[in-house]
């Protein structure tokens, strides 16, 4: 008995790209919560001081979307210099983000006293470790690549990328004054 709601089993997605979809929504409502929490804790806080961005966040930025491109090109063309270098830029970037706490430390931002710093250091953590699993799923799929694999594995970089500019565009950019704006308070 055939329903309208059900697919044909040629047309049903793959397991893994289910699966992974899931998992791109769980995390997705994760880091939703924390930059949430990040609006409300800044919401006249007393305490909250406004982080200066360091540069290395802007490089950072140019590798993991080099690195994006590359796998777009790795996915699309089946190249495996591309799934390399796409690798490396992530390896980079993770190099990179820890150069931008190392500068952070230098200038005497710890990870207590300041609740925006608290959030930053947290935040990127947090990103960093998706992007280490996103370097172990790499190593797999450099030892075994297939067009499935490498497109499932680009999937979740977009994903990691867009997450990033979000998160970068949050720390960077999100002010007291725009969170009394968006809850309505942007007069007071």
């Amino acid at each position: 008995m055939s329903s309208s709601l059900t697919l044909p089993i040629e047309q049903r997605p793959a397991p893994a790209t289910i699966g992974l979809s899931v998992f791109l929504g769980v995390v997705s409502m994760l880091f939703g919560l924390f930059i949430t929490a990040y609006a409300m804790r800044m919401d006249r806080a007393p305490d909250w001081s406004v982080l200066a961005m360091p540069w290395q966040l802007w490089l950072s930025t140019s590798l993991l979307v080099a690195g994006s491109v590359l796998l777009a090109r790795a996915a699309r063309r089946g190249e495996r210099v591309a799934l390399v270098g796409a690798g490396l830029c992530a390896l980079a970037f993770v190099a990179s983000q820890l150069w931008a706490w190392q500068a952070l430390a230098d200038a005497r931002v710890s990870f207590t006293g300041n609740p925006a710093a608290s959030f930053f250091y947290v935040l990127t953590a947090l990103h960093g470790l998706h992007v280490a699993g996103g370097l172990i799923a790499w190593v797999r799929v450099l030892r075994r690549p297939g067009p499935e694999r490498i497109a499932l594995l680009a999937r979740y970089w977009h994903f990691l990328l867009a997450l990033w500019l979000v998160l970068f565009a949050t720390l960077g950019g999100l002010t007291p004054d725009i969170v009394a704006f968006l809850c309505g308070r942007g007069g007071t």
